[in-house]
């Protein structure tokens, strides 16, 4: 577990004197007399001298926002892919072919991975609170409708509804834990994130386990809206608004109201006695309020189109490529073959997982073609001890670095993984080819998603680290990106395996790319300080600069 942050009594305000050096993702995290500290260093982003500033709240309130963010991450990409199952069913009903019917997931898939082109300009300019209640009762009217539609066309709207409302679930959590941790956190809590991420793909086993039961298919949207609803009251009570304005509160911080006022107290700072005025901490009536942090400098239209420039910074490209390449879904047009994929190499185990196990030499039962599920399962199991691994590896190597931290430093985890993965979808590959022993696929499953985890996770903590700009604008791009990778990359999948053999298109293509992706590792380890450097000193950079709106952004 990761140590607290040492401070000092009951109501004491954080205090740090860590920065930032010239180059974005280098900070001095030496500890100066007075400072708190976690794993023995300076805490980064330095906080306000303000109890509302969210890196100043407590640990109970920060880990409430983290639980409910992260699950709605969950409960959103479980909506998406989770009525796959159904496609046959849908297309009986509905009297339509069923590639009409698979429209019920696709549509409203591009509808959740195109949404945060919305969402994210929205929750910038008027606050993430409101944005995110609002998200979640769109999700919550958009599934209660899906589950009383009776026509394909309502169905589509409902689904359309609910999964584009529910589209800022994979940005948000990423946001919040920029706005509410500090550095030396960010790694272990994305990770968490990350767990919900890869367990809404789970969706679809449940909702065919529901129709084997003897229930229809409005069941999963009726325990979905369940779900959503405790979650909106949730998010109600405990999300408060996380934006927060430090260079704001840093230039000028005379109270505004009397209850300020009243509540104003001197602060002494190291030895000298400096009049610095401490508003009191809000009252729940206030941190209930629908309001969030309006900044009306945010150019909503501009923002979207900047947010495409980012594709042009190397750290999110390697985000991009990883996520699409590792994570996202779809559907077959048939019930036994309704899976989930994970990138390319998922694609490779959904869409020929169901068939291979069904025939000689395994004939599995058709009912069991969705077991494949457990290989993930196990795999991201496995894997969750090592979420606090690269804030421990970075917090050692920057004891060693005399308190200067490097972006690069956490990178170091991803070493085992880099190779793991890429030998989990080989092994699947040859075992296809040769007719191995059923248990290889699951093994090479297991493998594959375990070192998928670390990438999911610390590529994602490092890109937030390294690159000096808005984290919500590089956000967009990288849910943008995955979304063209994935989609691009599920095309006729089945037809290439079916006509080059399995070892070649698995273990060869799709291995090959997912270990030409991770090798890019090595790449960031050596050369990340240079890129960053360099980075620092193009148009590019400038540009992003001047769209940063709060110093937690990094």
């Amino acid at each position: 577990m990761a140590p607290k942050i040492e401070a000092h009594g009951r109501d004491h305000l954080i205090h740090s004197h860590a920065h930032e050096e010239n180059i974005p993702g280098t900070v001095n995290l030496k500890v100066a007399e007075g400072d708190d500290t976690g794993y023995g260093q300076a805490l980064f982003p330095v906080p306000a001298e303000d109890p509302n500033d969210p890196l100043q709240w407590s640990d109970f309130k920060k880990t409430m926002i983290l639980i409910i963010c992260s699950f709605y991450s969950f409960l959103g990409n479980a909506a998406v892919i989770g009525p796959s199952p159904y496609i046959d069913l849908w297309s009986e009903e509905f009297d339509i072919s069923p590639g009409r019917a698979s429209e019920l997931v696709s549509y409203p898939n591009l509808a959740f991975g195109f949404g945060s082109l919305v969402f994210v300009p929205m929750y910038l300019k008027y606050g993430r609170r409101p944005v995110m209640l609002f998200s979640l009762l769109t999700f919550a009217v958009g599934l209660i409708g899906a589950s009383r539609c009776t026509s394909f066309e309502g169905l589509m709207a409902a689904r359309v509804i609910h999964c584009f409302g529910s589209s800022v679930c994979e940005a948000l959590p990423v946001q919040l834990v920029n706005d509410i941790f500090f550095l030396h956190e960010r790694g272990k809590r994305i990770g968490y994130y990350t767990v919900c991420l890869c367990l809404g793909s789970f969706a679809a086993l449940p909702a065919g386990y529901m129709l084997s039961g003897g229930y229809g298919w409005r069941l999963f949207f009726y325990v979905e809206f369940a779900f959503a609803v405790t979650l909106l009251i949730l998010a109600f009570f405990f999300v408060e608004e996380t934006s927060y304005d430090r260079n704001a509160y840093t230039a000028g911080s005379a109270p505004q109201s009397e209850a300020e006022k009243e509540g104003a107290q001197e602060v002494e700072t190291g030895v000298q006695q400096a009049d610095v005025v401490v508003p009191p901490r809000k009252s729940l009536v206030q941190t209930l309020s629908l309001r969030g942090r309006v900044d009306s400098n945010v150019p909503f239209f501009k923002t979207i189109l900047r947010s495409f420039t980012y594709f042009l910074v190397p750290q999110s490209v390697w985000v991009i490529t990883t996520f699409g390449i590792n994570v996202r879904y779809a559907s077959m047009h048939s019930l036994s073959n309704c899976r989930f994929h994970i990138g390319l190499s998922g694609l490779a185990f959904s869409y020929t997982f169901p068939v291979l196990i069904v025939s000689p030499p395994y004939n599995w039962a058709v009912t069991n073609s969705g077991l494949f599920s457990l290989a993930a399962l196990v795999g991201y199991g496995l894997a969750v001890p090592f979420t606090s691994s690269s804030d421990r590896l970075a917090a050692y190597f920057t004891r060693r670095n005399d308190g200067i931290r490097e972006a690069e430093m956490r990178l170091g985890v991803m070493l085992p993984a880099m190779l793991i993965g890429p030998a989990g979808v080989v092994l699947y590959g040859l075992t296809a080819e040769r007719g191995l022993h059923w248990i290889c696929f699951f093994v090479g499953g297991t493998m594959n998603y375990w070192g998928a985890y670390f990438f999911f996770s610390f590529t994602l903590a490092y890109a937030v680290d390294s690159y000096h700009a808005n984290t919500s604008e590089m956000l967009i791009a990288m849910n943008i990106g995955k979304q063209a990778i994935s989609f691009g990359s599920g095309l006729k999948v089945l037809e290439w395996v079916m006509a080059s053999g399995y070892g070649v298109v698995m273990s060869g293509i799709f291995g090959g790319v997912l270990l030409a992706n991770n090798l890019v590792l090595l790449v960031f380890m050596v050369w990340g300080k240079n890129i960053r450097r360099f980075m620092a000193e193009t148009w590019l950079a400038r540009l992003h600069f001047k769209s940063i709106r709060e110093v937690t952004t990094h």
